[in-house]
């Protein structure tokens, strides 16, 4: 559950994990307004930023969410916004949606979606980061980190909208660095680090990852059938299209659900409980 926590004079929801996790009902569909994409492979069409979506209903609700993949919208089902829609729609505009203000109002809807979806992304890791038992150390930082960050995401529209995000997202990441060098130094093994390496396409099927760095690692269509990924850091890895068939991913640490649904899998594929297995993937079975 959210908690009410008051940091630098404030009182700030917290956001628990459940506000981490997209609540579309509460959301004036901003993703399918706010987001363009490109005529690809996950996308059958072209639309502009800020253009709604040709599936859009008026009630704000998609009229092909149970046929995306068949009809070719495979990337709305890989997307997660970490509860920023709702919290943007809801709480920061006040239930306020982007087409009773206006024009300008709409602009700036669409701006504070985009900074909230960040921080909200920041909280997630943050939050995982916390429930570490090697992050033990570095608890305080966490703790002030996460509060820090939820009192962010309490400000203004006018506020957000100025927010440097990339600035307290570097912050961030080197916490959540040095989180991920407590928990990966925790073996005797020695594991090539893999950071931002390029293994698009790589046949890597069987391979022992186990405590591996491959944080920002692209592994676009790569191989992992069967690989050992236990205690990996994968933070920021481009899963996209990867085989990740009968692979044990338990422990691995900063998985995202956008991650997970943007991979293939099955019924063989072993998920940390952070995440959940995709329903595509039963259905490629």
């Amino acid at each position: 559950m959210d908690r009410v926590v008051r940091v630098d004079g404030m009182h700030v929801t917290s956001v628990g994990p459940s506000g981490l996790r997209a609540d579309c009902g509460n959301c004036f569909a901003l993703c399918c307004v706010a987001l363009p994409f490109a005529r690809s492979a996950d996308f059958p069409v072209d639309k502009d930023a800020g253009t709604p979506c040709g599936n859009l209903q008026d009630d704000f609700r998609c009229g092909v969410h149970s046929e995306l993949r068949p009809r070719g919208f495979s990337g709305c089902t890989v997307y997660d916004c970490f509860g920023a829609g709702q919290k943007v729609s809801q709480v920061v505009f006040r239930g306020q949606d982007w087409r009773s203000g206006g024009r300008e109002h709409a602009r700036r809807m669409y701006d504070v979606f985009a900074v909230v979806r960040q921080l909200h992304e920041m909280l997630w890791y943050l939050t995982e980061a916390r429930s570490m038992p090697a992050a033990r150390p570095v608890h305080g930082d966490l703790r002030r980190m996460l509060e820090r960050t939820e009192r962010l995401t309490a400000l203004s529209p006018e506020e957000l909208g100025e927010l440097d995000v990339g600035a307290h997202r570097q912050e961030v990441n080197v916490l959540l660095l040095h989180v991920s060098e407590l928990a990966r130094s925790g073996g005797a093994r020695r594991v090539k680090d893999r950071r931002g390496s390029d293994l698009a396409g790589a046949r890597l099927k069987g391979a022992d990852l186990r405590g591996a760095n491959l944080r920002g690692a692209c592994l676009i269509a790569a191989d992992l059938t069967g690989a050992d990924l236990r205690g990996a850091d994968l933070i920021g890895a481009d899963l996209r299209d990867a085989d990740l068939t009968d692979a044990d991913l338990t422990g691995a640490f900063f998985l995202t659900q956008p991650q997970v649904n943007a991979a293939r899998g099955g019924v063989g594929t072993r998920l940390p409980p952070s995440v959940s297995r995709p329903g595509h993937w039963t259905a490629r079975l």
